[in-house]
């Protein structure tokens, strides 16, 4: 209720309510918290962004731009090490600031926060992208990312395409065909691995195409394991083609019933995503230094989301597949007990 007061009705003095007094009085907001509020006011206030504007310069008083990255990257699950300890202290800040970009953007996408705003959301964060470079953002991550951009070349048309997918992500809940998701992945996950290949230093035709094969498998089996979670947003990535050709239907899936034909159908595109992650190991080999095992982690990890969906017998309605502390003691232990093919 304070910090809506502030930001509506006097704005002028929401730094001075929302700043730290002194030992006795620590108001504390989370930094995500406090910018997804920003994202949705300048999504609401399109050009006029007054508000917005007040609250970003409350989180830069408190946090570095490369901070605020780093903590959107550390407080987030992922299936896969985001610019952990094994990525390089020096490229560590640019992974942090891709991260928050692509977070961010995937928010306006899915949180429910952005009803109604999503595709103005998404187009102003375009915006903010392709003038990020030629004038100063006030935007803390687009101050990160412009800083990336300038050190290292960085492809911007890579970014673009992951505001592309989310952006589909809107217009599109329906899948025909499991080719269509792997035509989605080329703009959704295909460029996250090619930017922390870039970022390393590797950007040879044959690291790409290996990359795209891992990213690819990652996103079908985040597709697998988030199949309930989908679902409260009616969006539905099982093939339509597939769930036909099991016998089963789209009622049953509503219904979140795991009948036999259900796990047939899971099994079958568990299997394809192997097959991806397969096509794509040998760049785990080809890579050197920290990064390999980077990827090792990242690599096992998908496949340990795989492991336990078939571990729950394909019910990942009432259990959704994660990566546990043990599992992640695992993932360790099979990255150093890792053989090259």
């Amino acid at each position: 209720i304070e910090f809506f007061f502030y930001v509506f009705v006097d704005p002028e003095n929401f730094h001075t309510a929302f700043l730290p007094r002194g030992s006795t009085r620590k108001y504390q907001m989370t930094q995500r918290g406090c910018l997804i509020l920003t994202m949705l006011f300048s999504g609401v206030y399109g050009e006029n962004l007054v508000c917005a504007k007040t609250a970003l310069l409350a989180i830069m008083k408190t946090s570095t731009p490369q901070k605020l990255c780093q903590d959107m990257a550390s407080s987030h699950y992922e299936n896969f090490p985001v610019g952990s300890i094994w990525i390089s202290p020096r490229i560590r800040p640019h992974i942090h600031a891709v991260y928050a970009f692509a977070r961010s953007a995937d928010d306006f996408a899915d949180e429910k926060a952005f009803e109604g705003q999503r595709l103005q959301s998404l187009s102003l964060w375009r915006e903010e992208l392709k003038h990020c470079q030629d004038r100063k953002s006030e935007n803390p991550i687009f101050q990160a990312l412009a800083k990336t951009l300038q050190e290292t070349a960085l492809p911007m048309e890579w970014l673009a395409m992951l505001l592309d997918a989310f952006e589909q992500d809107v217009r599109k809940s329906r899948y025909e065909r499991f080719e269509e998701l792997l035509e989605y992945a080329q703009s959704s996950a295909n460029p996250i691995g090619r930017m922390v290949l870039w970022l390393h230093g590797y950007q040879s035709p044959a690291a790409f195409e290996y990359s795209d094969a891992i990213c690819t498998a990652l996103q079908l089996a985040n597709f697998w394991q988030d199949i309930a979670v989908d679902l409260e947003k009616d969006r539905v990535y099982l093939p339509e083609q597939a769930i036909k050709t099991f016998g089963y239907s789209y009622e049953e899936l509503f219904a979140r019933k795991s009948t036999k034909a259900f796990q047939n159908l899971l099994e079958n595109l568990i299997k394809k995503t192997e097959v991806l992650f397969e096509r794509g190991r040998p760049l785990v080999d080809l890579v050197e230094g920290r990064l390999r095992w980077e990827l090792r982690i990242t690599f096992l990890g998908g496949m340990r989301i795989l492991e336990k969906i078939r571990a729950v017998d394909y019910d990942v309605f009432d259990r959704r597949p994660t990566l546990s502390l043990f599992d992640k003691v695992l993932l360790l232990w099979r990255a150093f007990r890792w053989k090259a093919q």
